[in-house]
């Protein structure tokens, strides 16, 4: 099952790589602004997961600079993610408010609504 896994993994990194869309262009000074929201914001996830590849291309495809935090190569975030967010699940945005507050969204269709909503 893990061969599987590792195989099916590479194959969908393999096409992700060929296959990366374009980004969305922008003035220099609205992408700017754009940048400064997403310093608010950081992405949980596992490279070869392929909710988390659609959630980075969408990602890539607004133009958007989101902080990815590999949960797989990096326990730090491991732990992180289960004491703050409450559950071991990937793709996961953070999302820090104005007010030091926190906010979890998990599920890859929630955070690529999220982000169409909040960077039109």
């Amino acid at each position: 099952m893990r061969l599987i896994r590792f195989v099916l993994g590479k194959i969908i990194l393999f096409f992700d790589a060929l296959f990366r869309p374009r980004p969305l262009a922008r003035p220099a000074a609205e992408q700017a602004k754009v940048d400064a929201q997403t310093n608010n914001l950081a992405l949980y996830h596992f490279m070869a997961c392929p909710f988390c590849v659609k959630v980075r291309r969408h990602m890539t495809r607004r133009n958007l600079n989101i902080e990815l935090r590999d949960v797989k190569r990096d326990k730090k975030f491991d732990r992180e993610l289960v004491e703050q967010g409450g559950s071991f699940q990937v793709p996961c945005l953070r999302i820090r408010g104005d007010d030091s507050s926190v906010r979890w969204l998990y599920e890859s269709s929630d955070i690529i609504a999220y982000l169409d909503q909040r960077f039109p």
